[in-house]
């Protein structure tokens, strides 16, 4: 006989929705993810789309009815709970959009916990579109199968960032000056951690010495290379989550 199909198949398109969802419960898609079941994925009555709703996890759904404008579908199963990351906090002094774009939606797939963009000296830009953000970090999480959104806070001065500073997390910032070779430094630590990077152009020197004096700072270095700062926000991201994060720590 032959085997039975997997069901949801691999192929079943992915969408955050709001939740919480359950198993039984209805819910009715409109707008532009409407359009994209619709329209783009041309799913049908029957046919399974996989829902996550940034609270209690990934689950199996069915179409109800396909319409141009809205799709219906009901709930069907659990398929795994929201997923469980480290303690983990990027903060990314903010570039030109096209470039934080990047950082958002690589760091996203990543598994980083919170991303935190911070407002330095010589930041090339002022503000955040938070509504565009989400999106860019919505669509990068359906495509890597998270089961869970990074939260994102509004951007914050470096000032106000070290002011408010939870005591006990470390602050792991590269700095271009130099510092502990960054791989050591991720290995040898426990518990909840950040990661400063800075802006095009790096911190400069009163924004250092502040941060260099903070309690929970520690100073690393990511190598003999001057890095862009997408670069270095992702380079150094990976490193922590290989040496420290879920690929395969003891966090």
């Amino acid at each position: 006989m032959p085997a039975t199909p997997a069901w949801p198949p691999k192929s079943a398109p992915r969408l955050f929705v709001p939740g919480p969802l359950a198993e039984g419960s209805a819910i009715s898609i409109d707008g532009p993810q409407a359009h994209y079941l619709a329209r783009v994925m041309r799913v049908a009555v029957g046919d399974a789309v996989v829902l996550c709703d940034d609270v209690t996890g990934e689950w199996a759904a069915r179409v109800v009815e396909a319409g141009k404008r809205e799709v219906s579908l009901s709930v069907e199963a659990l398929l795994r709970p929201r997923e469980a990351v480290p303690d983990f906090t990027l903060c990314a002094a903010l570039l030109k959009k096209d470039r934080f774009d990047l950082v958002l939606e690589k760091a996203c797939e990543l598994g980083v916990a919170r991303i935190q963009p911070v407002l330095t000296r010589r930041c090339v830009a002022d503000k955040l579109n938070l509504e565009r953000a989400r999106a860019i970090l919505i669509e990068a999480a359906e495509q890597c199968a998270r089961t869970g959104l990074p939260q994102l806070a509004e951007p914050v001065k470096l000032e106000a960032l070290l002011k408010g500073w939870e005591p006990g997390r470390a602050l792991f910032f590269a700095d271009e000056n130099g510092g502990e070779i960054a791989a050591s430094a991720f290995a040898a630590h426990k518990g909840p951690a950040a990661l400063l990077i800075g802006p095009e152009g790096g911190f400069v020197d009163t924004e250092r010495a502040s941060i260099r004096t903070h309690a929970d700072a520690r100073a690393i270095t990511l190598g003999p290379r001057v890095l862009r700062g997408e670069t270095a926000a992702l380079a150094a991201t990976a490193l922590w989550m290989g040496m420290a994060g879920d690929w395969g720590g003891d966090w």
